[in-house]
């Protein structure tokens, strides 16, 4: 069984390798994370004195690989789960059996092939010290995939379980985004603490080699010093770990093939509601009001918005603690569209076939796209006028206010028509919701990364204005000339957003089949 799933998910993998779109999402997404991967082997292999700060560093680096494991799936809105359990419910299979099969399947992916480049530095580490280390760090660095993997897949399907009901979705989602939240201030920790601790006391190394992730690397300093006590020990607790993850994981496997979702409960139709007092009865208002909505009711579109929203607001705020200074933080307005725009570029993706209601009624393409456009603003635009407004002033920074209200239209009305824009032109199916709000459909995560870079390159490129203006009035000194950027701000982006809304409505029109085809569940 387990080499049939893994012949599925290598015939899958090789699909997606020549299919159009989702192929050049799998090589530009394969070729940034081999190039991180052999700057990580090459920083641990190469990137140190002794062996003791090579540790230190291999520590460090594999914390951050595994939080990008743990923290990935949330900080993309996606998680792959080219095969879903629930196709193999039939078939007569154990818990364990199924879990051993999947997760021998996920190591036929190039994810676990780049991840085991990057920890083979650990091997260039140790092999300049005998042959005992460097056999030791070839278990280390296999056991330390099987371990990331593995985490990374139990606490998915753990927030996955937790949102099976609409309390539980509602705290799945806000656990979600403080996970996402701690990447952060974790990541700044072990990736730019722990290649500085070369030379420092044993006080600051000993929590890096104290966590999981530093297991193998003690193992290889221990057997380089003919430890064999403090060789095994981490090796065998890895693979412990291991096995309890693999056990929790069929556990949670069970729990979400046997028990079907709890109903959000009946939904009311109140006729004297809020949005149905401020929003006008018309067919741009009844879409506005759909899809409001909807993005308070679907747990997959709170998992792609919410904790997005809410490391818009901690984003600026840990680069301000790297960099020593709090220029970054008055602009968390525009960190929250920026992040935002991400999670919402597949509208049409998250309704899936659903959509065909839009394409054969007509005339219903126009106002759909308009109320998409308007309920995206609506959730995102009061959010990020709030933290332009009150931070600066909070801060003390009254000078920076021409600069993050003056860009803050500009990023707006570019992510409102790139919500739209990018929904109809590069729409991708999502699964079945069933058991992960997270789960995507063959590379999802990268094509998410991918459309983010072209966004925040757009909103950057017709920003240049505006921060010509500004830049003119800080140059003369001048608060009135930069005041001069905000109205130049707010038709830029009005531009962009009807220039966006414009050609959305035309695909949708035009193409309307194809976007069918295209969000149709494989």
């Amino acid at each position: 069984m387990v080499g049939v799933l893994i012949s599925m998910r290598l015939r899958l993998t090789a699909r997606a390798m020549r299919e159009g779109r989702a192929a050049l999402n799998f090589w530009i997404g394969s070729l940034f994370g081999l190039a991180a991967a052999l700057v990580t082997a090459g920083i641990i292999g190469f990137g140190h004195d002794t062996l003791h700060s090579g540790v230190t560093i291999a520590a460090a680096l594999f914390g951050a690989w595994t939080l990008g494991w743990i923290c990935g799936p949330i900080l993309t809105g996606s998680s792959d789960e080219t095969l879903q359990p629930e196709q193999f419910r039939l078939l007569p299979l154990t818990d364990r059996q199924l879990a051993y099969g999947l997760a021998a399947a996920a190591f036929a992916g190039p994810a676990a092939v780049i991840n085991l480049v990057a920890f083979a530095g650990l091997i260039i580490l140790a092999a300049p010290h005998g042959i005992a280390p460097a056999l030791v760090a070839i278990a280390g660095a296999v056991l330390q995939l099987i371990f990331v993997v593995l985490l990374s897949r139990v606490v998915m399907a753990w927030l996955g379980a937790a949102m099976r009901s609409r309390r539980g979705k509602d705290l799945g989602v806000l656990l979600a985004a403080l996970l996402g939240l701690a990447y952060y201030p974790i990541n700044l920790l072990v990736s730019n603490l722990g290649p500085t601790l070369e030379k420092a006391s044993s006080g600051f190394a000993t929590p890096l080699r104290a966590v999981p992730s530093g297991w193998a690397p003690a193992a290889v300093e221990a057997a380089a010093r003919g430890d064999a006590l403090w060789t095994a020990l981490p090796l065998l607790g890895l693979a412990a770990l291991s096995l309890v993850l693999w056990q929790a994981w069929a556990v949670l496997l069970h729990r979400r093939l046997t028990l079907p979702p709890v109903s959000a409960g009946q939904v009311l139709d109140a006729e004297n509601g809020l949005l149905d007092r401020f929003i006008p009865p018309t067919p741009v208002g009844a879409v506005v009001t759909k899809e409001l909505r909807t993005w308070w009711r679907d747990s997959r579109r709170r998992a792609s918005l919410l904790p997005l929203l809410l490391i818009g607001f901690a984003l600026p705020v840990f680069l301000a603690i790297k960099n020593g200074n709090t220029g970054t933080i008055p602009f968390a307005g525009a960190f929250v569209v920026w992040l935002a725009t991400m999670g919402g570029t597949n509208l049409y993706g998250f309704d899936g076939t659903a959509v065909w209601q839009t394409i054969v009624t007509p005339g219903a393409a126009r106002a759909d796209v308009r109320g998409r456009a308007i309920a995206w603003a609506m959730l995102v635009a009061p959010v990020a006028l709030l933290a332009t407004l009150i931070l600066p002033g909070i801060l003390g920074q009254m000078r920076l206010y021409p600069w993050a209200l003056s860009t803050l239209p500009v990023l707006l009305g570019v992510g409102i028509g790139a919500v739209v824009f990018l929904s109809t032109h590069a729409a991708f199916s999502l699964p079945p919701q069933r058991g992960n709000p997270f789960s995507g459909s063959g590379n999802p995560g990268c094509a998410k990364l991918l459309m983010q870079l072209s966004v925040g390159l757009g909103q950057l490129l017709i920003s240049v204005p505006v921060l010509v203006i500004l830049g003119v009035g800080a140059a003369l000194d001048n608060l009135w000339v930069q005041w001069l950027a905000l109205p130049l701000g707010l038709v830029l982006g009005g531009l962009a957003a009807s220039i966006g809304i414009r050609l959305a409505t035309t695909r949708l029109e035009t193409r309307g089949p194809e976007i069918l085809v295209a969000v149709k569940p494989r």
